[in-house]
């Protein structure tokens, strides 16, 4: 049963891992990576990767990427979105630590963004218009 905009919407906003997807060219197949993200209802999707990363060489070429979220329990449900790249920009410290905040325990968000920042180099964020949704919530199969 396809979900309300409602349900969707919250659905995406839960600190799910994303599965991204994005174009990867003539005889390629999509490129598909596990990837954190960031969404409130109603607002712009955003991710964050790496400047010379090849998800941002993609996203920068296709111009639209989508990301797909899912759980088991207590119901097997998922959501897909997908859009256009509406800003990319150069991440901040307080990006990295609102998205780290999101998926990791509070005492472990301090020694992560300490380890990102001297190790990941230089990061962007990239939001996308939602623009098309799957959603569905198939019960306790």
């Amino acid at each position: 049963m396809a979900l309300t905009r409602e349900e969707r919407e919250t659905f995406l906003a839960e600190p799910h891992i994303a599965a991204l997807a994005v174009d990867a060219g003539a005889g390629r197949a999509p490129l598909t990576v596990p990837i954190w993200y960031q969404y409130a209802p109603g607002g712009e999707v955003w991710i964050m990767t790496g400047l010379d990363s090849r998800k941002n060489r993609l996203i920068s070429k296709a111009g639209r990427f989508s990301l797909m979220v899912d759980r088991l329990e207590p119901t097997t449900r998922y959501v897909s979105v997908e859009g256009p790249v509406v800003e990319t920009v150069t991440a901040t410290e307080e990006h990295l630590r609102e998205i780290s905040a999101r998926y990791l325990p509070s005492e472990k968000v301090d020694g992560y963004v300490a380890f990102a920042t001297a190790n990941h180099g230089e990061q962007v964020v990239v939001r996308m218009r939602p623009e098309r949704w799957v959603s569905s919530d198939l019960g306790s199969v």
